[in-house]
């Protein structure tokens, strides 16, 4: 693929994230504009989001295989930009919840369509998933730097409309540069040997669970991680733009786990590796729970490595067990499934921590974390998989 297509759905990676936390970052302020009074009771309005985010795959992936990758990387970046800047004109927090389940319906393409896409030829597939895993997890730091200085300049709103028109801008430029497809990927003929159904259940449904433990990790610290910054910090760091700057540090460090991962990925089999980063996690969760201040700033590094490098890890199952033809609904159902469940830690983190706080939360994160790591030793050895495998582009 050329250059500018193969940047711009990496960059389409960094915005389905951004846009995705842009909420959970200006919450406060939100909150105070539409004169709720704590941030916890504006939480549970961002659930359709992730909701959609996750059901929202599988219709996506769908498409994605039968109608054109290109087509719905198109519709996803125009989708995503007017969706923000409806959400920038709301007025109340029910109009907010609609606008963010709209806003949701399209961030819910980029995964099972966007990926398969990126990596249809590529030589290094993990590494190429690394490359891709960076740059969604750069788009967090983004959004942890550009709403904190966007909401400190004009506002919440502008934090929204800002990153819409890039968005909008960047599907102007991939309709323009994007070669057309030959063929709906479904219709062209299946050239790997398939997986025995045995072998194939198996490694699905790990695959599903495994994806529902990170990613229940993933929306709770990501979603939860702005405001625990402030708590843990009080005291020392005070400045809405400083803590953006802090919160946007912790991402940019923890997302070259991923490019490193992907590498890796690229040369050792996976269930080991895999074992060994959710391992990582129940030592980095149980670390943060403990810690206050700067120690807990370290700790927070620690765990968002872990959490950042557990996920190129079921992308790369995707690409190295499943044939071109079917990736992309493959990757919509188990998305649809372990996002749409994990969708529901967005809905109860405020009111989690109201009731207990954060740091009963940090210990149920570590049970989280050990429970994935144990679903991993039911993935199969890489010496079961290979012999009804041959390299497939």
């Amino acid at each position: 693929m050329p250059f500018i297509p193969s940047l711009l759905l990496n960059v389409g990676h960094a915005l389905d994230h951004l846009f995705l936390l842009i909420f959970a970052t200006a919450v406060s302020s939100i909150a105070q504009d539409f004169g709720v009074g704590r941030w916890e009771d504006m939480m549970p309005f961002t659930v359709g989001a992730f909701l959609m985010f996750g059901l929202g795959a599988i219709p996506a992936g769908r498409l994605g295989d039968l109608w054109g990758r290109r087509r719905m990387m198109v519709i996803f970046f125009f989708g995503l930009g007017a969706s923000a800047i409806g959400v920038s004109l709301t007025q109340n927090p029910m109009q907010m919840a609609g606008a963010l389940t709209v806003l949701g319906i399209f961030s819910a393409i980029y995964h099972p369509v966007g990926i398969p896409m990126l990596v249809q030829k590529a030589e290094r597939p993990g590494f190429t998933i690394g490359i891709n895993g960076l740059a969604g997890n750069l788009g967090i730091a983004v959004a942890a730097l550009s709403t904190g200085f966007l909401v400190a300049w004009e506002g919440w709103r502008v934090a929204f409309i800002v990153p819409g028109i890039v968005s909008i801008l960047c599907g102007v430029v991939f309709a323009m540069t994007a070669p057309p497809e030959s063929g709906a990927p479904a219709k062209k003929k299946i050239a790997s040997i398939q997986l025995p159904p045995n072998l194939a259940l198996r490694t699905f449904w790990v695959m599903v669970a495994t994806s529902t433990t990170t990613s229940l990790l993933f929306n709770i610290t990501t979603n939860g991680n702005a405001q625990l910054l402030t708590e843990r910090l009080s005291g020392l760091v005070n400045d809405p733009s400083s803590l953006g700057m802090l919160l946007a540090g912790v991402y940019a460090v923890a997302s070259l786990a991923q490019l490193v991962v992907g590498r890796l990925l690229d040369v050792f089999p996976v269930k080991p590796m895999f074992f060994v980063i959710l391992s990582l996690q129940i030592v980095m969760f149980g670390v943060a729970s403990q810690s206050t201040g700067w120690a807990w700033y370290a700790a927070a590094i620690g765990y968002m490595v872990m959490v950042f490098g557990s996920i190129p890890f079921n992308d790369t199952m995707v690409v190295r067990y499943i044939d071109d033809a079917m990736r992309s609904r493959v990757s919509g159902t188990r998305l649809a499934i372990s996002f749409g469940i994990s969708s529901l830690a967005v809905y109860f983190l405020g009111p989690v921590v109201k009731m207990a706080g954060f740091t009963q939360l940090m210990v149920g994160l570590t049970g989280v974390a050990a429970l994935g790591a144990c679903i991993v030793l039911f993935l199969p050895n890489e010496s079961e998989m290979q012999a009804y495998l041959k390299p497939q582009s």
